[in-house]
């Protein structure tokens, strides 16, 4: 749901879908941590705001602990540990904070436009 509402916000700006396409996956990325490794229940929050030609996101979930940056990807044997080197890969800002309520993952992304649409009017 987090992936339709976002993106569908972000077309409806004219945002390319390339920009759209690598912030949803380091949403999703964000997300999936966020269900691993958020503590009791599983549950997070996703809040995210476009202006000022950018976007940000802040997964928040309930866990207790900050993930520390890998240094390199894994071996390709290892099914896990890619997605916080995918989000940076694909996002202009990643930052972690530890609060009372969990661990909020923060995305800021740069966006980039799609040329303005035409517009044709109808003959009468």
């Amino acid at each position: 749901m987090v992936r339709r509402v976002l993106g569908d916000a972000m077309r409806s700006l004219h945002v390319s879908e390339t920009c759209i396409s690598d912030l949803l996956l380091a949403v999703s990325e964000a997300c999936s941590n966020a269900v691993r490794h958020g503590g009791p229940a599983n549950r997070y929050e996703v809040a995210a705001s476009i202006g000022y030609g950018q976007c940000d996101v802040r997964i928040t979930d309930n866990g207790g602990g900050v993930p520390a940056m890998p240094v390199h990807f894994p071996p390709p044997e290892t099914e896990n540990g890619r997605g916080l080197l995918i989000m940076r890969s694909v996002v202009d800002e990643l930052s972690f904070a530890a609060g009372p309520r969990g661990t909020t993952v923060h995305l800021r992304k740069t966006l980039v436009w799609d040329e303005a649409p035409t517009r044709e009017l109808a003959a009468v």
